[in-house]
């Protein structure tokens, strides 16, 4: 495959700061999550500055351990344009490696009350002895749509009854 990203679009009906606030909660991760891998955030604290770190249970069949836990660092905070993070582990001696790869959601005013987010994973940077051992992406592209539906209900109001 000579693509290295894989992009996503929907218009939400509700405006791009409320998306933002969304995102910018760890504790929503796994709800948004399009592939069902993500299971918890380890860490709580609001998504504020480039560089923050923060941290996520997972879970994959295919993984050596079933369950394991991601390092996320943020690389991209611009409320309420957009938000993303490079995914890596932590080495068990201070060390965070990254791999290369990172989620985006990037945020635009769709009308007063709309907002048309495009949620991006990117590979470009993923270096060849990784590749050799991920495929990429690792996931099918109805993953993204999912996750953009997910988040799409977690920031609509709440029902009233």
């Amino acid at each position: 495959m000579d693509q290295e990203s894989v992009s996503a679009t929907l218009t939400f009906a509700v405006p791009a700061a409320r998306v933002f606030a969304v995102l910018a909660d760890p504790a929503t991760h796994a709800a948004i999550d399009g592939t069902g891998w993500v299971q918890a955030s380890a860490d709580r604290a609001p998504l504020t500055e480039v560089g923050q770190i923060f941290r996520m249970d997972m879970y994959h069949a295919g993984h050596p351990d079933g369950d394991y836990q991601v390092v996320n660092k943020v690389a991209v905070l611009d409320p309420p344009h957009a938000i993303g993070w490079l995914t890596g582990t932590d080495q068990g001696d201070g060390r965070l490696e990254f791999g290369g790869w990172i989620w985006r959601y990037d945020l635009a005013p769709a009308g007063p009350s709309e907002a048309e987010v495009t949620l991006t994973y990117d590979w470009s940077a993923v270096p060849q002895h990784i590749r050799d051992r991920i495929g990429f992406p690792p996931f099918g592209p109805e993953h993204l749509i999912n996750s953009l539906h997910h988040l799409a209900e977690l920031a609509a109001p709440a029902s009233r009854a």
